[in-house]
């Protein structure tokens, strides 16, 4: 065994980034390292879609600390290696390499791996995720050659990617499979807005289409076939159909898992000693009925790492964050809090054609949800109406003019 660390964290993400800061915010003093399986050290994740993507932000400028801050809290960082196993009971990882690690804590934050196509082409030159600083930086050394793309997928990652290329004057067609994009995170009203959107500025959308394959030529992307038979011609594609939790090590060592590995409101798995955090992890969430669900965003990531930190040192309390999350596409700014999924009724407040509005999610008459589009002061004065579940007046909530913190005001003296 080349090593021991007192805490040992599998993953350079979001969450294994702010684990290692947080201990040591919090004292903690033993030995620290950080296993990450990309070259890089830890940077944000959101901008590679955005900011990073279009050229707005340097690779340095999403770093999420300057690559000296670590050796200076004392973390080891131990990049581009990757956990293929886990002996829980022995506390030791194996490498790639074959290189083996002890540890006293594990903490588990790999995040997820995109999830791939499978039909035939899938692998071909031009076909690219947007998950890692290389996927990126791929896209951007062929986009000077490239004139029309198709994007698969009609979730954040998919939009922002067909804003950005918009951007560049590039060619869109965004295909989903679904009636509508955003159709797993939204309701209606913000799915018809942001196609509108789209196709104002010439993305081609289109809903209820499936991909049969991708066609090449000379190795390279050349065209998206349906399953129409329709063949849409293009230089790129970019799949943005979700993740795949990067569990399998954890799994094959016996831990519980489901959909991502299975925590208790403490971050603990049903191994001991082992934590698991972020994208990867399938928790307990009050804000979705206590109902086990994994929440990929920074948000999650954070916070979860935030109690981590807290049961390593000493001061346990279990994970109680309202979620949030962000999307940037053109001059719009979506801001959401909470989680609208089970939502029975969906409440509008302004007028979409203006670009700014906010959609409000209630199941049983309780709030459960905000969608904020170019609205900072509903998505900062809902939050507390979600974090109460409060049941207001559906005509007030209704009406953009009288602000949510009256309401949050009126709900909390009732």
């Amino acid at each position: 065994m080349s090593q021991h660390y007192d805490v040992l964290i599998a993953g350079a993400g979001h969450a294994g980034a702010q684990a290692a800061l947080l201990l040591r915010q919090r004292g903690f003093a033993g030995t620290i390292a950080i296993v990450g399986d990309e070259p890089d050290p830890p940077y944000e994740r959101p901008p590679l879609s955005k900011d990073y993507f279009a050229g707005e932000k340097t690779f340095e400028r999403i770093l999420i600390r300057p690559i000296a801050f670590w050796a200076e809290r004392h973390v080891t960082l131990r990049l581009g290696r990757r956990i293929v196993a886990v002996d829980a009971s022995a506390r030791t990882v194996t490498l790639q390499d074959g290189d083996a690690i002890g540890y006293g804590i594990l903490i588990w934050a790999t995040g997820g791996a995109a999830r791939r196509l499978t039909c035939s082409g899938h692998d071909l030159k031009g076909v690219h995720a947007v998950r890692t600083r290389a996927d990126v930086d791929r896209m951007i050394g062929e986009l000077p050659g490239v004139t029309r793309v198709a994007v698969i997928g009609g979730g954040y990652i998919g939009l922002e990617a067909a804003a950005v290329l918009t951007k560049f004057g590039k060619q869109v067609v965004l295909l989903e499979a679904q009636d509508r994009v955003l159709a797993r995170v939204a309701g209606e009203a913000l799915s018809r807005f942001y196609e509108a959107e789209h196709r104002a500025k010439g993305v081609d959308i289109r809903l209820s289409t499936t991909v049969a394959c991708i066609d090449g030529r000379d190795g390279a992307a050349s065209a998206v076939r349906l399953e129409t038979g329709e063949a849409l011609a293009c230089d790129m594609v970019i799949v943005g159909i979700g993740i795949i939790p990067a569990v399998e090590p954890l799994v094959a060592a016996g831990t519980a898992a489901g959909n991502g590995v299975i925590v208790d409101a403490h971050c603990r798995t049903s191994l001991p000693h082992v934590y698991a955090i972020g994208d990867c992890a399938a928790h307990p969430n009050p804000y979705a009925g206590g109902a086990t669900i994994r929440l990929e965003s920074v948000q999650n990531a954070n916070d979860q790492a935030t109690v981590v930190a807290r049961d390593i040192t000493g001061t346990p309390a279990p994970y109680d964050a309202v979620p949030w999350f962000w999307s940037n596409q053109y001059d719009l700014k979506l801001q959401t809090v909470g989680l609208s999924s089970g939502f029975d009724t969906a409440i509008l407040r302004g007028d979409p054609a203006t670009r700014s509005f906010s959609v409000a999610y209630l199941r049983d008459g309780r709030i459960l949800a905000f969608d904020c589009v170019n609205a900072v002061k509903d998505y900062v004065q809902g939050r507390a109406l979600v974090q109460r579940g409060a049941i207001v007046d559906p005509a007030r909530l209704a009406d953009a003019a009288v602000p949510l913190k009256l309401l949050a005001a009126e709900t909390a003296d009732a």
